[in-house]
């Protein structure tokens, strides 16, 4: 029966030496970079808010000082025109002089229509060379100012009304109504590109809206022509109910007037992932300077705005957003800048540090992946030698290839290994792997074990004639001839899952059931029968091959004595030296009845105990009792013929003596007294 070990795996290894490293340096250098980008940002962080607001704030005034003066001009001139064509009366001719003049001196202006007093209105007054190059119908003028009536009313009440006349004529065109002396009023109609093209200088937008939320100028064309109208936007409601006539502030809401020209699609693959990280990072950034800020009583009332809930983050854009409402005119412009774009410098730096980040984090990820390899290959090297130590295989091959601490580590345990090779030899190796896994604790326990001792017939015979034979050469020779009997003794012991206890000489004491059990004691002493069977078995080969009277390699007869029963297993010895072994009453008698195989002419002893264990597993015959010094029955023993299923036999004991050589005795010739009388012959019950 062949012993198995059981191994244990390596354990499984959390967090190994590489992922350590490798979590080590991570937040090492997210740590520092990450520093270095925040320190980066916080430093130029409130700057460069300050320089946008003011830049922003200023080309707010400046396009709105700018239409404030383009209206003035135009009511201005407008107003002296009327004056001065007013005292005419019918004089269409001089009318028209002054009118060509004025068109001449006022290029902007389209046309112009105004009721007097008595709410006597005069036909439009038109500037024919600007319908002309622009390829229009000049009649379009007249059709817009009978279409706009009730803005022309407006003006005769005392307001001031600025339209958007773009849709109308497919131009930039403005009309403005302003009231005139005396209940009447004046309506203008003026070309506005000038103005539209001033209002998107840079990167800050402008455009400018009516009371009605109409967009009235712009850069983007395609606003105004559009007639898009914004009054329903928050920050313009927010706009018309303040009372400040001028203000900064951040604004966030969707800007989809704004938006048209943004649709492309980017595919740079650094862009598309900042876009989808920006507006995380970007809340992160916010909420950090926001802190910041907070810490520093710095106001942020203007910067908050109309900030909707952070769920809208990422469908809303973010302005810094100027306005001013013009004193000449219903009208608010409103300039505007990307806050993203104002930040994008630190947008690009933040940017290049995530990117240098990631690559500097790849590449020491790498190196400290590959590094780690030169340590943890080493050390799952020497794990799986300790466990294999730990398994029982003391001999590993360990290959040292560095000069470092786990070279010397290395060259160490396969010393180690070595000495315990060595040491395995010495004492019992099964015995020596469970004290070292614990399962063998100092002190004794009560075991229902199985006895075996063995013991080479004529031993002292055959050393006298290796003596004899070889001289000098003797003590190798014998030891040579009887290290290779015993190898095939031990085999027989451990493939049947017994324990070698020692040898004694040329004995050999054995145990089942003690350090290892088959699971019962019938099963232990079952298999301590069987060992002593291969070992007749492995002895008979072993003598048919050998030469006859070959002095260097003599045959070898045995006796086995065999005994169950309650013995005292465990650790036994000194401080410095120790031993598993076995010891007791049973112990003894077993060591007895092996004495006995060589006045019965047997080879195999069994008592009565085992007998009742595992007699009907067996052939055997029972010998005379034998009466043992220190017990007061008789002790029953039987020989041991064959396993009860072996065809082969031999089947009686005489057939057995007869295969194995041995002489039947003659029992009335058996001193008594031999063997310091442990023992005497009685009847055959």
């Amino acid at each position: 029966m062949e012993k198995k070990y059981k191994r244990r795996a390596i354990d499984n290894i959390r967090f190994s030496i590489g992922k350590k490293l490798v979590i080590i340096i991570s937040i090492m250098v997210i740590i520092s970079l990450g520093s270095i980008t925040a320190l980066a940002s916080w430093l130029i962080y409130e700057d460069l808010r300050i320089n946008a607001e003011e830049t922003n704030f200023e080309a707010n005034r400046r396009s709105a000082t700018e239409a404030e003066t383009t209206f003035a001009n135009v009511r201005s001139n407008s107003r002296i025109l009327i004056q001065a064509i007013i005292p005419m009366g019918a004089n269409n001719a001089a009318i028209k002089e002054m009118t060509d003049f004025f068109f001449t001196e006022n290029p902007q202006v389209v046309a112009l229509s105004f009721i007097t007093q008595g709410k006597q209105e005069r036909a439009p007054l038109v500037n024919d060379k600007f319908f002309l190059s622009e390829g229009i119908d000049r009649g379009l003028a007249a059709s817009y100012f009978n279409n706009q009536r009730a803005a022309l009313g407006r003006a005769v009440l005392g307001e001031t009304v600025v339209l958007n006349a773009a849709p109308y004529f497919s131009r930039s065109v403005l009309a403005l109504y302003f009231p005139w002396q005396n209940a009447g009023a004046c309506g203008v109609l003026f070309s506005s590109e000038t103005l539209n093209n001033n209002f998107g200088s840079g990167i800050n937008q402008s455009f400018m809206i009516n009371t009605q939320g109409d967009i009235l100028l712009s850069a983007d064309f395609e606003l105004v022509r559009s007639a898009v109208n914004i009054a329903n936007e928050d920050f313009i409601r927010e706009i018309f109910d303040s009372q400040e006539l001028s203000r900064q502030r951040i604004v966030e809401a969707e800007f989809k007037f704004l938006q048209g020209g943004r649709s492309a699609v980017n595919t740079d693959f650094f862009a598309v992932t900042w876009a989808h990280a920006k507006p995380a990072i970007r809340f992160v950034m916010d909420k950090l300077f926001d802190n910041i800020n907070k810490y520093l009583n710095t106001d942020l009332s203007l910067q908050q705005g109309n900030a909707g809930p952070s769920d809208r983050r990422n469908t809303v854009m973010r302005q810094f957003l100027a306005f001013t409402k013009l004193n000449n005119a219903s009208a608010v412009v409103i300039t505007s800048i990307e806050y993203d774009r104002v930040f994008e410098g630190i947008a690009a730096t933040t940017r290049r540090n995530i990117y240098l980040t990631v690559t500097v984090l790849s590449l020491s990820v790498i190196f400290i992946w590959f590094f780690s390899k030169t340590i943890s290959i080493p050390l799952k090297t020497l794990a799986v030698a300790a466990r294999s130590i730990e398994a029982g295989e003391f001999k590993v091959e360990l290959n040292q290839k560095s000069g470092d601490e786990i070279g010397i580590l290395t060259s160490s345990f396969q010393r180690m290994s070595n000495a315990l090779g060595i040491f395995g030899k010495f004492t019992n190796r099964d015995i020596a792997i469970k004290a070292m896994r614990g399962q063998i604790k100092p002190g004794g326990l009560p075991k229902h074990a199985t006895v075996f001792f063995s013991d080479i017939r004529n031993f002292t015979s055959i050393s006298e004639t290796f003596t004899k034979s070889f001289g000098n050469d003797a003590s190798d020779r014998i030891v040579f001839w009887l290290n290779n009997y015993l190898t095939q003794m031990v085999d027989c012991v451990e493939n049947t899952n017994g324990v070698v206890d020692k040898f004694i000489g040329d004995a050999v004491m054995a145990h089942w059931g003690t350090a290892y059990t088959a699971g019962s004691p019938r099963k232990d002493a079952f298999n301590c029968v069987m060992a002593a069977l291969m070992m007749r078995r492995a002895l008979y080969n072993l003598n048919k091959n050998r030469e006859k009277d070959d002095p260097a390699n003599p045959a070898i007869r045995i006796g086995c004595g065999i005994n169950t029963g309650i013995v005292t297993a465990g650790q036994i010895g000194s401080d410095l030296r120790m031993e598993y072994t076995v010891i007791g009453d049973p112990v003894n008698l077993a060591s007895r009845v092996e004495s006995l195989n060589k006045p019965l002419g047997t080879d195999i002893l069994i008592t009565e105990d085992t007998w009742n264990l595992v007699g009907s597993k067996f052939i055997t015959e029972e010998m005379p009792s034998v009466t043992v010094k220190g017990k007061e029955k008789p002790v029953r023993i039987f020989a041991v013929v064959n396993h009860i299923k072996n065809s082969k036999g031999p089947f009686t004991l005489a057939e057995m003596r007869d295969l194995l050589g041995i002489e039947p005795p003659q029992m009335s010739k058996v001193d008594l007294n031999a063997d310091e009388k442990k023992y005497k012959i009685g009847e055959t019950a």
